[in-house]
């Protein structure tokens, strides 16, 4: 069996996918994949990253409700500082603004239209001097 996996594809609850995705596309800077609401499932994606939205009648069979929290893992302070300035200046709904936190990640929050959270952060964790960097 190959131990490799391949990237989680997370699937964010919302009222409404066509609205969703507008925002994911406007605010966030995905694309939108294919889907919209008449259908309950849409895909937005960025780079290598891919979400699905779905509405409460796709969601049905399964029960899950939101919101969600999703962590996207950035490559270093700056890409996660750099995201942040590209988000907040294209209006969206910022949480908290980026910092070093104790727990040794760099990051900040942003929120969808739905609630849902996007936690957006960078592990400096390797390059404190007790870890060999």
């Amino acid at each position: 069996m190959n131990e490799e996996f391949p990237g989680a594809v997370p699937e964010i609850p919302v009222n409404n996918v066509d609205e969703a995705a507008a925002y994911y596309e406007n605010c966030l800077g995905f694309l939108k994949d294919w889907g919209g609401d008449d259908g309950g499932i849409g895909q937005v994606s960025r780079g290598s990253c891919r979400i699905f939205l779905t509405n409460s009648a796709f969601r049905e069979q399964y029960g899950n409700t939101g919101p969600v929290l999703i962590w996207l893992n950035l490559n270093s302070k700056k890409e996660v500082d750099e995201l942040y300035e590209a988000w907040s200046s294209c209006g969206a709904r910022i949480v908290c603004k980026p910092e070093s936190k104790p727990w040794n990640l760099h990051e900040f929050t942003a929120m969808d239209l739905d609630d849902n959270l996007l936690r957006v952060f960078y592990d400096f964790a390797w390059e404190l001097p007790d870890r060999g960097a």
